[in-house]
């Protein structure tokens, strides 16, 4: 049987990627036909039984199976019969090569299924009514669906292990864990982080960080991919919901909270909402009736970000190239994913210098609040507490950063991931799409198109050549980009290059002609720009500028630690899948298309 997942290969394919399909010669496979359950389908050689079955419309269970992972066959869930075969065959890993007769549901089939689910609920030790995954658990569901009513192998009455949540922003409870690997083979394929492995033997087998160590003291750097691919409850972010009601419960406490746009293309599916469809007023309107004194929009703090970062480019770039500053680290790099700051702290750290100067929209929203609308409204700093609705479980690493202080207090106090503000929606009995629009308090409430594609990946790229460009130029980006659209660098490509060619320059903006004195520099010049998303594809970027390879030469490069950017951040809601993430980025795109002012520096 054909090993989809090379174990020599660094990174494995995922499951959505097809084996080669041509013979020695380079001549193509022929399709081959299969039966399953009596239904006949012709699929390309090496399509796997369990693929095939989707196309017949029959459903096959899995656990261990994912669409951003590679093929495991480890949780055997998956199992069916194939005429000819002694034994049963894990369809998520059988690749058909040749004419076949399967059948997926027969007696044999399910009882397997559900012997292996007892065996499964042996060790798993928990309370569902009180798991953060009662509603959306994978394996609940499966013991549901086989009709498990009772504790066919026992049940562990205690637990068996201490639940780790030294971490900020991750919690993990092995004794919720059914060792189907997601984690494993998100951290190490997905990531290329690899701080979770399987150790032990047998019985004994657990998930485990390096020498079982807590896993705040390893090299995880909290993007939170694992909790969105476990099927189960053993993994979760660090819930401060409760800080936060307490905070809202205070009359002596001003509690402010900014939105950030991934969650609000994403919190109605978490009340049944097909993907795609955002609720960003509507949640301004819940959040009031939740308490919140003041609800403010990120956007207006990453529209501050790009006017930091574009002009820091520009400032690189003329004392690097007219100048000719030796010492000046290119190509800069975005700040604004604490998960990928992390991960060049831990495997890049000489590259330190080429991240931006710029704090991330929320640390610099959490200051701004801190310090400025606190003596505007005449607040002492340490009454206000200051939440950051985040897609990201990283941003809450970020806000407990030492140097995440302006004020003498924290810049921001808590983070909530989507999925924490949709079940503080489901406690205040809020049904949040019927919920009426209203819209952001100001002084904050005010933002760009720029601001809400922060939330995909290519986002801070765009918004910051809108502004670069425009400018350089004197012209409106329009001229050179339909719609102020730039193409080249949206998209889920792992890795995306763009050239940007400066046809003309325009006069030098007043307030910054002090340090840029002219922009003849740039006449006819070409910017070079890349975007990356996923850690494994910033490790592909990083080596090759490491090697000095193409991308060394490049001037700016947008990363994020999550597929997809923000959208596909590991607090948004489960399940997630690329089909998903598109879904969420159309709308993102579509929210600024509306905007009037669609550029930070309007």
């Amino acid at each position: 049987m054909t090993d989809f997942c090379n174990q020599n290969s660094k990174r494995r394919a995922p499951q959505s990627q097809k084996p080669q399909v041509v013979k020695a010669n380079g001549e193509p496979r022929p399709p081959v036909a299969v039966t399953i359950d009596g239904q006949e389908i012709s699929v390309p050689w090496g399509t796997t039984i369990l693929e095939a079955a989707k196309q017949l419309g029959i459903r096959i269970p899995t656990l261990c199976a994912h669409q951003d992972l590679c093929v495991a066959g480890i949780c055997r869930i998956c199992v069916v019969e194939v005429e000819g075969m002694r034994t049963l065959q894990a369809s998520c890993a059988y690749p058909i090569t040749s004419p076949l007769k399967i059948n997926t549901h027969t007696r044999k089939v399910r009882q397997a299924r559900r012997h292996i689910i007892d065996l499964m609920l042996s060790r798993h030790y928990g309370e569902c009514y009180t798991c953060f995954r009662n509603n959306n658990c994978e394996l609940r569901a499966l013991a549901k669906e086989y009709g498990v009513d009772f504790f066919r192998f026992g049940h562990p009455e205690e637990p068996l292990y201490e639940v780790d949540s030294s971490s900020h922003a991750v919690v993990r409870d092995m004794n919720k864990c059914i060792l189907c690997r997601r984690c494993v083979r998100t951290c190490i394929d997905v990531q290329e982080v690899g701080c979770l492995e399987a150790i032990n033997r047998g019985d004994q087998t657990k998930i485990a960080t390096f020498m079982d160590k807590p896993l705040a003291d390893v090299v995880c750097i909290n993007c939170g991919q694992c909790i969105n691919r476990c099927p189960t409850g053993a993994l979760r972010a660090n819930d401060p919901t409760d800080e936060v009601w307490a905070a809202i419960d205070n009359p002596k406490k001003h509690v402010v909270i900014q939105t950030a746009p991934a969650p609000r293309a994403a919190i109605g599916e978490c009340f049944g909402l097909e993907p795609g469809r955002a609720l960003t007023f509507e949640m301004n309107t819940a959040l009031r009736m939740c308490g919140f004194d003041k609800v403010f929009d990120t956007n207006f703090t990453a529209d501050l970000t790009i006017i930091e970062e574009g002009t820091e480019l520009i400032q690189r770039l003329y004392k690097a190239l007219v100048l000719k500053d030796s010492s000046v680290a290119l190509p800069q790099f975005t700040s604004c994913s604490p998960g990928w700051v992390k991960f060049l702290e831990h495997f890049y750290p000489e590259y330190i210098p080429n991240v931006s100067s710029a704090k991330s929209p929320q640390q610099m929203f959490g200051a701004v609040i801190k310090t400025y609308y606190a003596k505007l409204n005449n607040i002492d700093p340490k009454d206000i507490v200051t939440v950051a609705l985040m897609p990201c479980s990283a941003k809450k690493f970020e806000c407990n950063r030492p140097e995440m202080i302006d004020s003498g207090f924290k810049d921001v106090d808590y983070g909530l991931t989507t999925r924490e503000l949709a079940q503080m929606f489901h406690e205040a009995g809020i049904d949040l799409p019927k919920m009426p629009k209203s819209d952001f308090d100001d002084p904050f409430g005010t933002a760009t198109g720029s601001g809400v594609i922060f939330g995909a990946t290519g986002g801070v790229m765009e918004a910051a050549l809108r502004t670069v460009i425009e400018m350089v130029t004197g012209e409106k980006i329009e001229k050179y980009f339909e719609h102020a659209d730039i193409q080249p660098v949206r998209g889920m490509e792992g890795v995306r290059k763009a050239e940007v060619k400066i046809p003309k320059v325009g006069p030098v903006p007043d307030i910054i002609k002090h340090l840029i004195p002219n922009w003849d520099w740039l006449n006819g010049a070409t910017l070079k720009v890349a975007v990356a998303h996923g850690t494994a594809n910033a490790k592909k970027v990083m080596e090759n500028i490491k090697a000095g390879g193409e991308l060394a030469s490049f001037h700016f490069i947008e990363f994020m630690a999550c597929p997809g950017g923000c959208l596909g951040g590991g607090g948004q809601p489960i399940p997630t899948s690329p089909e998903i993430r598109e879904a969420r980025a159309r709308a993102i795109y579509s929210e600024d298309s509306a905007y009037k002012v669609r550029k930070s520096h309007e």
